[in-house]
């Protein structure tokens, strides 16, 4: 690092990294066929994301992130993406913020409804009689009503 240049190393790499990147995306905007397929693999991979985060909502683990990440990536190429992505993050603040501010049976309730979706969408997908052929039950109760043998 220069001693005249007060800008950390890892921020210069992480400019550079961003204007090579701007770069290459401007080569392939000037041409229109490799843009065109540049952009429906984009919003393909990026919707794929987004679908995979919604299904993963009601679930333990990272679901709004992924929808966040989704977004974030068709939000490189397409405007409506990024407005989407910003309303849904204001949106997810407020009901973070709302839910914080509840009394416990309120929080408690939604934890209870929010078990009550895994639960059901794992019977509906057939898991616990994937599980159960596993161990050797077969109970009639635990098959799916839409996967059901």
């Amino acid at each position: 690092m220069a001693p005249d240049d007060d800008t950390p190393q890892p921020r210069r790499r992480w400019h550079k990294l961003r204007r090579g990147l701007r770069a290459r995306r401007e080569r392939i905007r000037a041409n229109p066929p490799l843009n065109t397929t540049y952009r429906v693999a984009l919003g393909g991979f990026g919707t794929v994301i987004l679908i995979l985060g919604i299904v993963a909502i009601p679930y333990p683990g990272p679901g709004w992130l992924i929808v966040f990440a989704g977004l974030g990536i068709l939000a490189t190429e397409f405007h409506w993406a990024h407005r989407v992505n910003m309303f849904t993050k204001r949106h997810y603040h407020r009901w973070v913020n709302w839910l914080g501010r509840q009394h416990w049976a309120v929080k408690l309730g939604i934890a209870a409804l929010t078990g009550i979706i895994v639960v059901a969408t794992l019977w509906l997908l057939g898991m616990y009689a994937t599980i159960g052929h596993w161990f050797g039950v077969r109970w009639p109760w635990l098959t799916s009503p839409l996967f059901g043998r």
